[in-house]
């Protein structure tokens, strides 16, 4: 009898544990989707893993910073890095000898690192330098696991549909550290509670 009550009490647990990360990745307000040339790739970001980090890439998507920012740096089974607002825009002052080098007029942040998750295929992390608290605004979407990362970069999500085109995104010269010549772009950057 016993061994059918703890049967009965974890089959409940099992979907109140699915039911909520459900309603965690369709919460609209913390759903960020990117436009490729290809199509959407939808975001579930995780404020409870990195609030700060997560308020400001909203205020990032919500000013429009994000739109026609290219990918500068995709290292193929490693992953994408995005997001430099202030030289990455390929239609309003992209440089290619300094893109990735710079942030958005919004302050650093201080790290935001987590010890409970992992960086695995689909996580979404935020680039720095080697100061744990100069993350801005470039952001990185990992094609493959990367255990070296865990602790050390503050994971803000993780994508929930679209990865098949992220694996699309041009990749860059391995040799040059993932350098990307006439990079693909994030089309548009929104918030689903925005539509």
């Amino acid at each position: 009898m016993q061994l059918k009550k703890l049967a009965s009490f974890l089959v409940v647990l099992a979907g109140l544990v699915t039911a909520s990360v459900s309603a965690f990745a369709a919460d609209p307000e913390n759903t960020m989707i990117i436009t490729l040339k290809d199509g959407d790739v939808t975001i579930a970001l995780r404020p409870d893993l990195a609030p700060k980090h997560v308020a400001q890439i909203k205020k990032l998507v919500r000013q429009g910073a994000y739109d026609n920012v290219a990918f500068h740096r995709v290292i193929d089974g490693f992953m994408a890095q995005t997001g430099d607002v202030k030289f990455g825009n390929m239609k309003n002052g992209f440089n290619a000898d300094a893109v990735g080098t710079g942030g958005s007029d919004l302050p650093d942040l201080p790290a935001e690192f987590s010890k409970t998750e992992h960086y695995e295929r689909g996580v979404v992390g935020m680039a720095r330098s080697q100061d744990p608290n100069s993350a801005n605004s470039q952001f990185f979407i990992m094609f493959a696991p990367a255990p070296p990362l865990d602790g050390q970069y503050t994971i803000v999500g993780n994508v929930v549909s679209g990865m098949e085109l992220v694996d699309k995104i041009k990749k860059g010269d391995e040799a040059n550290n993932g350098t990307v010549t006439e990079p693909d772009r994030m089309i548009k950057v929104r918030i689903a509670a925005d539509k």
